[in-house]
């Protein structure tokens, strides 16, 4: 019985547009992307509200603009991560696939030693009765 990679074979089936899913889906979830957002965040509401007026290119307390954005990227990063996260599901599912076949491969193969090791200690009975 052949075993077979199940990262290998997650990579063949993928798509380019779902490769494109997955990376989405493995930046957004990080700290380094909480992290940009957060501080775009703070340095765009704090702008807004103490910068000098006439800098003021979103008015307190309103911030429209802000608003607008966030809930694009928001509109634009929830089905990605969505789709990533059922594709994830999906190499899980090939994973415990491959996991099982090992398992049962495995179990043959104990099966196999275990009758062998019977056989062995029949003969070493026979050998040690015509001795004795």
């Amino acid at each position: 019985m052949h075993i077979r990679n199940a990262n290998q074979i997650y990579k063949e089936v993928l798509k380019d547009s779902e490769k494109f899913a997955i990376w989405i889906t493995n930046k957004v979830g990080t700290i380094g992307f909480f992290a940009v957002i957060f501080f775009w965040t703070v340095f765009w509401l704090s702008w807004n509200m103490f910068a000098p007026p006439h800098l003021r290119f979103d008015p307190y307390p309103a911030f429209v603009l802000w608003l607008f954005i966030s809930n694009m990227i928001q509109i634009f990063l929830m089905p990605l991560i969505m789709v990533g996260q059922n594709l994830e599901s999906k190499h899980s599912e090939i994973r415990a696939e491959t996991d099982y076949e090992v398992n049962l491969k495995a179990e043959k193969e104990i099966q196999q030693i275990q009758q062998e090791l019977a056989e062995i200690k029949e003969l070493i009975k026979v050998i040690s009765q015509k001795q004795g």
